[in-house]
């Protein structure tokens, strides 16, 4: 993509890695301290105590060597013994001595895997102790040693100090389990945004062709595109890699200038603002900046209304099988962004590229203390990023759904990996967990359709009013609907075991019969439903009379009733 070594920079280093090539990722727990994510302000940033820390966890409670255990026994004895007084006796000796020991095994000595030789040692000692103890309290001794040494053989009772038990040690079991607690959300942040993630709320279908059409926009006319500050090839080989292997991908290139198009003009000077923007830079200082921009919001509406002329429709708008993509390359020679902090953005019906003659761009992205600095003159990566969002709903990989808030969250910490929706590399091809996610919304998007028709389909016959006439002409049209019923569900039967095998091109290449067979047995639905609502009297031309008691007297009140209204009358003469 870069012919020169001119606005490269070194990328972000960390400590969990995305594979592209295969279904692998990675986390060094030994690595770092690393942090990335937004340098002011945001949610969910990378910070050195993100991942478990092994030192401050396990580690902390580690079994110590031989040689660590005397140390330690040693620091412990001279820290007990410099609170003696000089005013001591021999039994005073003997208890800090057995406070020493106590202290020792109760660290290292309890529930070792591998016991000290150390502790063994102590052992023997502390028999000796208790005899020592045991000769001052039956000797000729004051009545207060005397006293100390039968507490101190009162507690020794209880003791089993150096002796191995089945209870397992305490501040190694919440250690453990903190520690594994802490890897087991880190891996569940994989799930929610690597292997699973979130996706853009739109139904997403399958075409069989991508038609992308691309609108390179200047500020003076160009005379041929070889002529703009573009690498064709670069965006061509980045767009293809959205595609799917069953799929394929069609480019045509339109060249527009601003100064020619009024109302291109219009809409690219409304659009147009600027903003102070906080910067943190690297020194830890602070300062505002300001920023020009162009309003997505704005420039879509504007842009949205010279789509309807023709000169930016595409030729596959209205085809079913092929999906148009209009991507918008703005050119602009002076640093300019979208929505203040963007170089793309996918929006509902097109994608907007901004490009600027600025090799190095301070980002309001950071990583390990240093802003992550973009080549605004190659915005590839974040073309191909907002067209993944816009084509298959693939969204940046710190963006998640939280169903504890019912909105969006951000974790930066899976952010990672040679791929264009990652912050911390400047690679620009999808990686197969991405290519995972867009056939499964294909796949999902399609049967969900298909269950959405099927099921329509099923409820208007339910609705259907039967009758004894209508039940010949249904027998007729049964087969045919339980066939083409029959056929989708076999369909999703397939459809579930690959994508259970994680085959997900092989089911993908299903969503095309899959909606044939639904649509197939909705026809079969309606032309059956067709058939039973002619008029049963236009079939018939006779009308069944039930007659029973009640039939002649109403037949003669009604009778009466019309002599009685229509009866002939004799004029009445007119006297003056």
């Amino acid at each position: 993509m870069s012919s020169d070594l001119k606005g490269l920079h070194a990328e972000c280093l960390t400590d969990i890695w995305v594979g592209r090539n295969s279904r692998f990722a990675f986390v060094d727990l030994t690595a770092g301290p690393f942090s990335w994510g937004p340098a002011v302000g945001g949610d969910g940033v990378r910070t050195e105590l993100t991942l478990p820390n092994v030192a401050k966890t396990v580690g902390a409670v580690a079994e110590i060597t031989e040689e660590e255990a005397e140390e330690s026994l040693q620091d412990t004895i001279r820290e007990r013994f410099s609170s003696v007084g000089e005013d001591y006796h021999a039994v005073d000796i003997l208890l800090a001595e057995i406070d020493v020991y106590e202290l020792f095994a109760f660290k290292h000595c309890m529930k070792r895997r591998i016991q000290l030789a150390l502790c063994k040692e102590l052992d023997q000692r502390m028999h000796e102790l208790k005899n020592e103890l045991e000769g001052y309290h039956s000797g000729d001794s004051e009545e207060i040693n005397k006293k100390k040494a039968l507490d101190a053989l009162k507690r020794m009772e209880k003791w089993n100090l150096f002796k191995d038990t089945s209870e397992e040690h305490h501040s190694y079991t919440v250690a453990r389990d903190s520690f594994l607690a802490h890897l087991g959300s880190t891996l569940w942040g994989s799930m929610r945004h690597v292997i699973a993630p979130s996706v853009s709320h739109r139904a997403y279908h399958y075409y069989e062709k991508l038609s992308f059409q691309l609108y390179f926009v200047t500020q003076e006319k160009a005379r041929n595109i070889k002529q703009l500050p573009i690498n064709v090839k670069s965006i061509r080989d980045g767009l293809s890699s959205l595609l799917l292997p069953s799929q394929k991908s069609m480019f045509t290139q339109h060249m527009l200038s601003l100064s020619e198009e009024p109302a291109l003009m219009m809409a690219f000077s409304m659009a147009r603002r600027a903003a102070a923007v906080p910067l943190l830079l690297v020194n830890g200082t602070y300062r505002s900046t300001v920023r020009t921009y162009l309003d997505s919001a704005i420039l879509q509406h504007q842009l949205q209304k010279l789509s309807e002329q023709t000169s930016l429709k595409g030729e596959h708008t209205n085809h079913r099988s092929t999906l148009e993509v209009p991507v918008f390359w703005f050119i602009h020679s002076e640093p300019l962004l979208l929505d203040k902090h963007y170089q793309a953005k996918a929006l509902s019906n097109m994608v907007v590229v901004v490009q600027s003659d600025v090799d190095s761009w301070e980002s309001h992205i950071q990583c390990n203390g240093r802003s992550i600095l973009w080549d605004l003159r190659k915005p590839v990566k974040a073309a191909i990023a907002a067209s993944a969002e816009y084509v298959s709903g693939l969204l940046p990989m710190h963006l998640a759904y939280s169903s504890a808030h019912e909105t969006a969250s951000e974790d930066w910490t899976w952010s990672v990996g040679c791929n264009p929706l990652s912050i911390s590399s400047k690679g620009w091809r999808l990686s197969e967990f991405q290519q995972d996610v867009i056939a499964r919304n294909y796949i999902i998007t399609g049967v969900e359709e298909s269950i959405r028709v099927v099921n329509s389909a099923i409820q208007r016959l339910i609705t259907e009013r039967t009758s004894e006439q209508g039940f010949k002409i249904f027998k007729t049209k049964e087969s045919v609907m339980v066939e083409k019923y029959n056929s989708v569900v076999n369909m999703w039967r397939r459809v579930a075991f690959m994508s259970r095998g994680l085959r997900y091109g092989d089911a993908v290449k299903l969503m095309s019969s899959l909606e044939e067979a639904s649509n197939g047995f909705s026809h079969a639905v309606n032309s059956t439903i067709s058939n039973l609502h002619p008029a049963k009297c236009a079939r018939q031309r006779k009308i069944d009379v039930q007659l029973d008691m009640t039939t002649i007297p109403a037949f003669i009140v009604v009778f009466g009733l019309l002599w009685f209204l229509l009866r002939p009358r004799r004029p009445k003469p007119k006297i003056n």
